[in-house]
Order: structure tokens, then sequence, then C-alpha cells
């Protein structure tokens, strides 16, 4: 089972159409995006509602660059990270365009929803808000 993470906390899944694995179609609904993936390749038509990217590793942060590019392009969808993220890198995933992280049971046992809510005010930490303050 998966939680996702939003800056409101832990909710439950609610995404109910599958995903579809780059390159097997064009007007799908929902897409999912290996951490390798050029985003460049990935066509961005107008049936596309969410893509979700995979995190193979919490070390691998290929992910936060595809999602940056992906809102360059003018993705204005969902956009979904996937895997190994941990607490500590949900500021940069929301900064980075996420709008949500989806995790495993297990990593919200180990990280509790209180670990997550306390980087949920990601505008309020970066660096340029701290010089500004």
């Amino acid at each position: 089972m998966t939680i996702l993470v939003t800056d409101r906390g832990f909710a439950p899944e609610d995404w109910t159409h599958g995903f579809a694995t780059l390159g097997t179609a064009n007007d799908v609904a929902a897409l999912d995006v290996p951490s390798d993936t050029d985003p460049d390749t990935i066509a961005l038509s107008p049936a596309l509602q969410m893509i979700r990217v995979d995190f193979p590793a919490f070390s691998d942060g290929r992910g936060f660059t595809i999602a940056r590019q992906l809102r360059l392009r003018g993705y204005k969808g969902r956009l979904r990270a996937k895997g190994h993220v941990i607490a500590d890198q949900y500021a940069m995933a929301r900064r980075s365009g996420f709008d949500e992280v989806e995790i495993s049971d297990d990593l919200a046992r180990r990280q509790p929803e209180a670990q997550w809510q306390a980087r949920a005010d990601w505008r309020a930490h970066d660096y340029q808000a701290r010089l500004r303050g």
C-alpha cells in the first residue's frame, strides 16, 4: 500500500486510473517515468493528467531535474515523486515542481507525518527567503 504526502500531510492514494509506461502510447491519462528519462522525450499531450517520476534511491536526484524540466516545458498537471524520497527531501521535491510524494507504508512508519509536515512550509525555508529575512 502507498501513502501520499502533500503540504497538508498524509493522505490515501486517490488516483484510480492506473499508469502507462513511457513509450506505450501518446494519449494516456497518467505516465510512469523512470529516473533516467530525458524529460524532452516525454510527450505532453492534453490528455496527460499525471506524471509519476521514480526515485530508485534517496541519493538519486535525477527525478528533481525531470520535474523542473517538465514544469519549464509548461506541464501543469499533477506531478508525483515515487519511491525512495525521504522527509528531508520534501522541500526540494516541492521546489522542483512536484505536487506530492508517494511513499510506502514502511517509510511512513520510519518517518511519521510530523517529520514531513516540518518541511511542508517549503517556500519559507529556501535560500532566498533566508536572505530576505
